[in-house]
């Protein structure tokens, strides 16, 4: 049996993230992803020539995101046109499963120089625009299998049936929005060892620029109150509002990913190592419980224990997917989501998963924590799961 090798982190980085029509409107995802990779490959003295491919999660592949972002922010960095690239959908886990493929290739030993990221302009390219062009993709099969009445899976309505199953209060759930915001409010200066500043359009006046170095989305004003007094965003439903749902958001994020080879023959410096990735499936329906069965698989993986774990990181889709995770868990929340999450920071689907990567490291970094688990749910009934180690 060949040896299974290690694969390791050399950094994780991402863009601040914008509001939907914020700051980040007038980026074509492609230059936002492409601007973003030269950066990261710099600041590590990466040489484009050394990377074997590059691996991109993408939701929405459809006009400036269609015909492989991947490659075409390759090539628009002006990099060799000898390395190729895929871009994958493995929904609001896409970039998380770009760095399991890209991690998999190193540890069979087939690869030794991945890039790995995501990326995601829900301004430009609307949510289900891939979709809503071209007919559905309801067959008479998914129809007659789970009764959608036509219409797609809705993340929402799974949202509010794990809230009910879990007996989670409307107050708990807005409890989780208002921390979250706080958290990451209070971490404002810690995201800076994380983000990649770019220049952006000043609303002050037609053809001046400004640097844009911190994520749009966090409001750092808002109380339970205010959340409290949130309508339900989504018809039928009573405990899912704006407030405790993750926010539409612009943003890339990109890592690389390297052999043992790789790092001494470059000279590279890892910041991790992968301990454990996995994937698993549960019901459509509901969809958003994946968190759960995947952190049991990538402990079971890694031979760990949940109380071998110094942070957690479960993508805030919606409040109630932490909340039910948590109680499943009874981790404390110290351990859990830090620096706030993708209520207060945003969720552009394909580049959420590098992203918490990029957060998840730079808190391992500054607090000298060990191991850390990432966990996202994702559309269709599906999650990602990885645990990565300091080095």
């Amino acid at each position: 049996m060949a040896e299974i090798k290690t694969a390791y982190v050399v950094d994780a980085l991402r863009t601040p993230l914008g509001r939907r029509n914020g700051a980040l409107r007038g980026i074509n995802p492609v230059d936002l992803l492409s601007g973003l990779m030269k950066e990261t490959l710099t600041r590590n003295g990466v040489a484009p020539e050394q990377v074997e491919d590059v691996i991109i999660g993408c939701v929405d592949q459809i006009g400036e995101q269609g015909a492989n972002i991947a490659r075409n922010a390759w090539l628009s960095s002006g990099y060799p046109e000898t390395t190729p690239g895929v871009t994958v959908d493995r929904q609001c886990g896409s970039s998380l499963q770009a760095v399991q493929f890209a991690s998999s290739g190193i540890m069979s030993g087939m690869q030794n120089l991945v890039v790995a990221g995501g990326v995601e302009s829900m301004t430009r390219v609307p949510m289900f625009s891939n979709i809503e062009t071209r007919g559905s993709p309801i067959t008479d099969s998914l129809e007659n299998r789970y009764s959608l009445g036509g219409k797609w899976f809705s993340q929402a309505a799974g949202a509010e049936m794990i809230a009910r199953e879990f007996e989670i209060s409307r107050e708990e759930l807005d409890r989780l929005s208002l921390r979250s915001h706080v958290n990451a409010g209070d971490s404002s200066g810690h995201f800076k060892h994380e983000i990649v500043p770019v220049e952006v359009e000043d609303p002050s006046g037609p053809g001046e620029m400004k640097v844009m170095d911190t994520d749009e989305g966090v409001r750092r004003n808002t109380s339970l109150e205010k959340l409290a007094s949130l309508k339900p965003a989504f018809e039928g439903l009573d405990l899912i509002t704006a407030g405790n749902s993750s926010q539409i958001s612009d943003g890339a994020s990109i890592s690389v990913i390297a052999s043992e080879n790789a790092l001494s023959g470059h000279g590279l410096e890892p910041k991790a190592k992968i301990i454990s990735l996995g994937a698993v499936g549960v019901d459509p329906v509901t969809m958003l419980k994946g968190p759960i069965p995947v952190t049991e698989k990538v402990l079971m993986k890694a031979g760990l224990e949940i109380d071998d774990i110094d942070v957690f990181e479960v993508n805030e889709a919606f409040a109630p997917v932490v909340l039910a995770w948590q109680k499943h868990f009874d981790v404390p929340m110290g351990k859990l989501n830090p620096h706030g999450g993708a209520i207060a920071l945003g969720h552009p689907l394909g580049a959420t998963g590098t992203r918490i990567l990029a957060t998840t490291l730079n808190t391992m970094m500054r607090d000298k924590k060990d191991r850390a688990l990432i966990a996202i749910c994702e559309g269709g009934g599906m999650a990602n799961g990885a645990i990565v180690e300091r080095v």
